[in-house]
């Protein structure tokens, strides 16, 4: 660390836990750990883990980012948080002390919402997270260097269950069911506890092993724990960025380093050329929210019910619409053609269309339907958005090697019901339905 030492942080982050207690916010205990760029696009790649299972994947997201950093191409996060009890937070040591209270201030928003919001509290267990990706690392490692299976058996597995990862339940973890319950279930049909979860189906119902049964459940379960994050992406990164700016506000930080940290607000907040910045979006939303009659109480409220979509629908009124130049696209040919923006007519509109791209809203649902003849019948949930077909066929590759079977894919292309359609050697046919 440059200019400061870590009696600074500890002073400042002392300051900041004052006025955390007189705010309101319900933090868990925070850990802070120091770490070089290098570390940070390890953590980065890891999804911030001190321990992960080993994958390819994680390796070529290091060395994206790597390359990218060093030609100036993106920059790094000032800091990564991680939703756990206590929670531990990162930060970066070649932050500047502004940027580092900023930041120690912006993760204890994080940490209230990861406590306080209800997915997070229905579906994560923040007391056992650390230890729950250590036990899945230490599992599959041993995997890995069993004789009997190796790593490229491992990794075809991870392959097919990281493809497939969003297709389990997007609204929280199902209840246990007993084995007698599971003994009147018929085989061919799919049971109503795993109509949405097509991963949860094929790590139930597939053709596998116990040990590639059990490297689809890890997958499944560290899905379900990230799932809370993509599905309150602006809330979250919008409060906690609300956070920071009332905090710091109150530090009475010398004159110097409240300029810095103003400059830094603004370029965190700052509205992006042809894309949504969600720091932008919910630190606008809550800002105005807050103000409204009753405004503190209830955007506390709010932090806790609500995921984006619903946050969206019903809290981005026209007012809000119009100030944040919203407006919506669709591309033709070579073409982006703006359908409608902000005003009286449009704004409701806009805004239905921006909540329903949300979290996981662009990723298409693909269920489970039945068993025909040993076939694996899905399909997909169609709501005016076409599969991508080259994508739709690689997937049905995926389900197959997990279900150890014919896929059969039903679902709709320029408005005609069609069959995609996947044999046991992996020849994918389009059909008509």
């Amino acid at each position: 660390m440059t200019g400061y030492s870590s009696k600074d942080l500890e002073f400042w982050n002392g300051k900041i836990e004052e006025l955390i207690k007189t705010s309101g916010l319900d933090c868990y205990e925070q850990h802070f750990s120091i770490c070089t760029y290098e570390d940070m696009l390890c953590y980065e790649a890891y999804a911030g883990m001190p321990s992960h299972y080993p994958h390819w994947s994680f390796g070529k997201a290091y060395e994206r980012q790597k390359t990218f950093y060093q030609y100036n191409l993106v920059g790094l996060p000032y800091e990564m948080v991680i939703n756990s009890d206590p929670c531990l937070a990162y930060l970066m040591r070649d932050n500047t002390l502004t940027l580092q209270i900023l930041t120690m201030a912006h993760v204890y928003g994080h940490n209230d919402f990861f406590k306080n919001n209800r997915l997070f509290k229905r579906d994560t267990r923040a007391e056992l997270t650390v230890e729950m990706f250590k036990a899945h690392a230490d599992r599959i490692r041993e995997y890995i260097h069993d004789p009997f299976i190796g790593p490229e058996k491992v990794e075809r597995i991870l392959d097919a269950a990281h493809a497939l990862r969003y297709q389990t339940s997007r609204h929280g973890l199902h209840k246990s069911f007993t084995r007698q319950e599971f003994s009147k279930e018929q085989p061919n049909t799919v049971p109503e506890r795993l109509a949405d979860d097509l991963l949860g189906y094929l790590a139930e119902r597939g053709k596998l092993a116990e040990w590639e049964r059990d490297l689809v459940n890890i997958v499944r379960q560290e899905t379900l724990y990230f799932i809370p994050q993509i599905e309150t992406k602006i809330m979250n990164e919008g409060w906690a960025s609300y956070w920071h700016y009332q905090l710091l506000n109150q530090l009475n930080l010398p004159t110097e380093l409240h300029l810095e940290f103003l400059q830094r607000h603004n370029l965190v907040v700052r509205p992006f050329e042809g894309r949504i910045n969600p720091y932008f979006i919910g630190f606008k939303m809550f800002e105005y929210l807050a103000k409204q009659p009753d405004g503190s109480s209830r955007i506390k409220e709010i932090r806790a019910e609500e995921r984006d979509q619903s946050f969206l629908r019903r809290y981005l009124n026209q007012e809000l619409c119009e100030e944040l130049h919203l407006f919506s696209y669709q591309v033709r040919g070579n073409d982006i053609v703006v359908k409608e923006v902000a005003d009286e007519v449009g704004w409701q509109t806009v805004r239905d269309e921006f909540a329903s791209s949300v979290g996981l809203g662009n990723i298409p649902v693909i269920k489970p339907v039945e068993v025909d003849k040993g076939a694996l019948i899905l399909e997909h949930v169609y709501d005016g958005r076409e599969l991508e077909l080259n994508y739709a066929k690689e997937t049905v590759k995926y389900v197959l090697d997990l279900w150890g079977g014919k896929v059969d894919l039903r679902t709709t292309l320029n408005g005609r019901s069609k069959l995609i359609s996947c044999s046991e050697n992996k020849i994918v046919l389009l059909l008509d339905s």
